[in-house]
């Protein structure tokens, strides 16, 4: 152990390699957790409806194997290194060639770069801890929202009670009560302005998934976060629609997703405000 205490890199560098396998984990996560859903609503639909011989086949983390979702065949071990499996493979499926997004190893470093981060700066201790299980779990939660316009309640809920528990524990900033505050405005802000959108045009502006997200970051970040984090995410919002609608890439009224923006808020409110104010 005093290897590791006199030489503060090395704890971060073995948080940066567990992050790299997390962030493994978290591409697999952001895939399935969707399709996960789905067929849990379609076996719940069949099986209230008796339609016994159409109940889809279980689908979850597990089952079935990691696979190419071209050629569909089963990955094996060396296919699964982090990062060293793309390149190796020059970005392509070991058996069929085809490519492979370059959004794995993307995310597999910036989560690995976030985990290495956050103890460098607060050193092994449970705040580093807490806040890289909050940016792991944001991550998921803004490539889940881009590609599917779902926000899950199996990660927004845990967040939410995970920000409030780290409160009372200790391990963040912020106090149970900023943290509780935080939480039932974030909620009540957004399922305000969407119960207004919704009487003036009568159609949903936002989703309740939303509404859930930003309760999570204001239990994490404090009521007082919030105004500011809106205000981030809104612009961030603003200039996105801009730049697809310039680029011919969106209709009038189509739906964008808003979780990828309060995501950005909340990671550019989080840089702005001084390191030490976080514990860090």
């Amino acid at each position: 152990m005093d290897f590791f205490d006199n030489l503060p890199w090395a704890w971060a560098l073995v948080a940066g390699l567990v992050g790299l396998q997390i962030g493994s984990f978290i591409n697999l996560l952001v895939w399935r957790l969707p399709q996960m859903m789905q067929h849990q609503w379609q076996r719940e639909f069949a099986l209230a409806n008796q339609q016994q011989k159409i109940v889809p086949p279980v689908f979850n983390l597990a089952f079935p194997r990691s696979h190419c979702t071209s050629c569909h065949t089963p990955l094996r071990v060396r296919d699964l290194v982090p990062v060293l499996s793309f390149l190796w493979l020059k970005g392509q499926c070991a058996h069929c060639g085809a490519k492979v997004s370059w959004r794995y190893p993307l995310v597999e470093t910036s989560v690995a770069l976030l985990w290495a981060g956050c103890v460098w700066y607060a050193g092994p201790t449970a705040a580093a801890l807490a806040w890289a299980v909050f940016a792991t779990v944001l991550i998921a939660l803004a490539l889940i929202d881009a590609d599917t316009m779902l926000l899950p309640d199996s990660l927004t809920l845990p967040l939410l009670w995970g920000g409030m528990l780290c409160a009372s524990l200790g391990w963040i900033p912020v106090t149970l009560d900023q943290s509780v505050w935080g939480a039932a405005l974030g909620y009540g802000l957004l399922w305000s302005v969407q119960a207004v959108f919704g009487w003036f045009t009568g159609k949903q502006g936002m989703g309740e998934g939303d509404f859930k997200l930003l309760a999570a970051l204001g239990a994490w970040l404090g009521w007082t976060a919030l105004p500011a984090l809106l205000l981030l995410a809104s612009v961030s919002g603003v200039l996105f629609a801009i730049y697809k609608r310039v680029r011919g890439r969106l209709k009038a009224g189509e739906p964008l997703p808003f979780g990828p923006h309060l995501v950005l808020g909340s990671g550019l409110f989080k840089v702005l405000t001084p390191w030490h104010v976080w514990g860090m």
